[in-house]
């Protein structure tokens, strides 16, 4: 059963794990043999944000939003246990958690301190949804928890990011902040509403549901390989430069992923929620938002400070991270409510 399971996954499913780390590789080469090739396309930005990695989040997240029965969204009121879950654990327990791990294993290093701090308090609000969808979580649920959690940073990043600094008053970057999720959640949840009712209407329910979105799939795929290649040939660089800074600021951020991952699927699971409701709340939980904590670092320490370096680290380490607790999500379902 396992093995017709495998030959019935498509070329970029079989092999996930496999093209994420030369897709990795390829950036490393590329950001090596041409060194000015990265800093050129980072360096095409509107309102803080890569408008090259933009492009890639976006075929990443359409993918899922253009699947989306939007009624559902609404109906996720109707039980807000696992909304109430990430709110839990993104604002009461992982920020603290984070802080701790911190300072226990950068006290000497204080702006790299400073930078895994402001990785942690962020939850993430583009990428999750990708992670969510191949962990084959519930898309609704997920959205909506990245809506909230969205509108949450805007109110709580800045007095957590002066308590657990120390600095005073911490500036959130609201324009970028404003501008990451209008691009990579609104505009992709705007696009798939429209495309699916025309779609639907012009060309059969039949005809969207067994070729546009197994097409639409492959699309989310190269977003996200496509995406890789473009930030580690930004700032793979630092990989091959500075390895043990990396591995330090690493340490705190992969225990940071790991152990809040682990209790948020434990409490969902304790709590009685379904493996589609349980898999978002620990996905987001866990996940940081890299955009905003790089937007903050430069603001508050500078762009040559080792705050902004550590939150540049986040997102290096993220994906493959985040394809290990997928891998660890699908291993869990049948220990789930419904779960198969």
């Amino acid at each position: 059963m396992v093995k017709d399971e495998f030959e019935s996954l498509g070329l970029f499913d079989r092999y996930l794990t496999l093209w994420i780390f030369a897709s990795m590789g390829i950036g490393l080469i590329l950001g090596r043999l041409f060194p000015t090739l990265g800093p050129a396309l980072d360096s095409i930005k509107v309102a803080g944000i890569s408008i090259p990695i933009s492009l890639g989040l976006f075929f990443m997240i359409y993918p899922i939003m253009v699947k989306i029965k939007f009624s559902d969204i609404l109906n996720v009121f109707n039980a807000p246990k696992p909304l109430l879950l990430t709110l839990l654990f993104n604002w009461a327990v992982k920020p603290f958690f984070v802080a701790a791990l911190a300072y226990l294993f950068l006290r000497n290093y204080p702006q790299y301190m400073a930078g895994v701090i402001l990785l942690g308090i962020a939850p993430c609000t583009a990428s999750v949804l990708f992670w969510n969808h191949v962990a084959e979580g519930d898309d609704a649920s997920g959205v909506l928890m990245v809506a909230v959690n969205s509108l949450m940073i805007l109110i709580l990043y800045p007095p957590l990011a002066s308590v657990l600094l120390g600095v005073g008053d911490v500036p959130v970057p609201f324009l970028a902040l404003a501008s990451s999720v209008g691009v990579f959640v609104g505009l992709p949840m705007v696009l798939g509403y429209i495309s699916k009712k025309e779609l639907v209407k012009r060309k059969g329910e039949e005809w969207f549901e067994t070729r546009y979105l197994i097409w639409t799939k492959d699309m989310g795929m190269i977003g996200l390989l496509g995406t890789l290649i473009l930030l580690f040939s930004f700032k793979g660089e630092l990989i091959l430069t500075q390895p043990f800074i990396v591995l330090l600021i690493s340490i705190p951020l992969v225990i940071e992923f790991f152990s809040i991952y682990g209790l948020a699927h434990y409490i969902s699971w304790l709590k009685g929620l379904s493996y589609e409701e349980a898999t978002p709340v620990s996905l987001i939980s866990s996940s940081n938002n890299f955009e905003v904590a790089i937007a903050v670092a430069i603001t508050v320490f500078g762009i040559d400070s080792g705050a902004a370096f550590a939150t540049v680290v986040g997102p290096l380490i993220e994906v493959p991270i985040m394809l290990a607790l997928v891998k660890i999500s699908l291993r869990t379902k049948h220990i789930f409510k419904g779960g198969a």
